[in-house]
């Protein structure tokens, strides 16, 4: 009897076609974003892209895909009691209501935000703010060392010490050694306060430059890395033009800039007075900001307003901001999404004040420095 000839069957690899829905649904993610969750704008994109590049058939069109939005609880159909000619309970009209996106939604934009961050960041090289401080922490770091006395069974790398006991001592017998034990080595994270501070003011979206979508991406992002991965840290997220005040995490795909100036010092003042009430040690302030300080609240209520330059009232303002952070043990990492040169001397002179630090960046990469930064600002200094 012949014996069977086994081997390899190489073909083609043909992927499975994706579901019409989720094709659909990750370009409308992209969308809702931008549009600041508004769904109208959104859908009318979609299909205005659908005609460009043809993303539905006759059996699944747009008109489906709100239905399967609808049916899966992605977004909700909101009826005015007062307009009586919508549809609903409340009245006998043909009009349908109006679609906003629902709590499930909000989530999911964070978490597709941070996914988009952290596969770039996987992809990319690794960040520059690697820290040497090793010990007997509480994560692990991804670096070994060989085993020393005193060290927990618990730290010990398994596979890597039955990996050298093959190494040193053969396959023919196996001969586990104290010298053939590894141990991964961790790292201490400390409990960290952030306040992220977004300019909303009308500079963000001037120019044909859509500078306010990836700074509310890599505020979602953010958001949602902190509440699952470290849900002992705290984030809260102010917004400044002429005013500054606090935003809701649930509130960020609908962010806007507006009609404002850039009053950065109202935007110290209230991060400052948030982090004074926390009882982390370790504090800091992130600030995503593309132009320069231009507004100030005087204290009769009026605005002083100076688009013309860089306005020295203004600035040393921010200075003195900047020093008193700095005695709070409040460091400031300033993300400036411009290049302008006096720009720059500005953040260089504020970050000296603080004792910061500053990234210079366009658009590209900056939820990647801003996750690197945070990462390692949470390493606790070991002496």
């Amino acid at each position: 009897m012949a014996q069977e000839r086994l081997g390899f069957k190489f073909e083609f690899y043909n992927p499975e076609e994706k579901d019409p829905f989720d094709k659909l649904f990750e370009i409308f993610k992209e969308i809702i974003t931008h549009t600041s969750g508004d769904f109208d704008e959104a859908i009318n994109w979609l299909r205005e892209l659908d005609k460009e590049y043809k993303l539905t058939t006759p059996e699944y069109t747009i008109d489906d895909f709100i239905e399967d939005l609808k049916a899966r609880g992605y977004i909700r159909e909101e009826f005015d009691p007062n307009d009586e000619n919508q549809e609903g309970d409340e009245g006998d009209g043909d009009r349908p209501g109006r679609f906003s996106i629902t709590a499930k939604t909000e989530q999911l934009l964070r978490k597709h935000a941070l996914d988009q961050i952290f596969g770039n960041m996987r992809k990319g090289a690794s960040g520059n703010h690697k820290t040497g401080n090793l010990g007997q922490g509480d994560e692990h770091s991804g670096d070994y060392r060989p085993y020393r006395f005193g060290d927990g069974l618990d730290r010990i790398s398994m596979t890597e010490s039955f990996r050298n006991a093959q190494i040193n001592h053969g396959m023919g017998n196996f001969n586990l050694t104290e010298d053939d034990l590894v141990v991964e080595d961790s790292q201490f994270k400390a409990q960290m306060s952030t306040v992220l501070m977004i300019d909303i003011s009308h500079s963000m979206i001037l120019y044909g430059e859509d500078r306010i979508t990836p700074a509310k991406k890599v505020a979602m992002a953010l958001a949602e890395l902190i509440t699952t991965r470290y849900p002992k840290d705290t984030l809260d997220i102010i917004v400044f033009g002429n005013d500054s005040w606090p935003i809701k995490i649930a509130d960020l795909p609908y962010l806007k800039v507006g009609p404002y100036h850039t009053n950065t010092v109202a935007g110290l003042q209230l991060a400052m007075d948030i982090l004074r009430r926390k009882r982390n040690t370790n504090k800091q302030i992130f600030m995503i900001t593309d132009g320069k300080p231009s507004c100030l609240r005087l204290k009769d209520g009026t605005y002083y307003k100076n688009s013309n330059g860089l306005d020295e009232y203004i600035v040393d303002k921010c200075y003195t901001m900047a020093t008193q952070a700095r005695r709070l043990h409040i460091p400031i990492t300033t993300f400036m999404i411009a290049n302008d040169p006096y720009l720059q001397r500005f953040v260089d002179n504020f970050t000296e004040a603080n004792q910061g630090k500053a990234f210079f960046t366009g658009l590209q990469g900056l939820g990647e420095m801003i996750f690197t930064d945070y990462e390692a600002n949470r390493k606790k200094r070991l002496k």
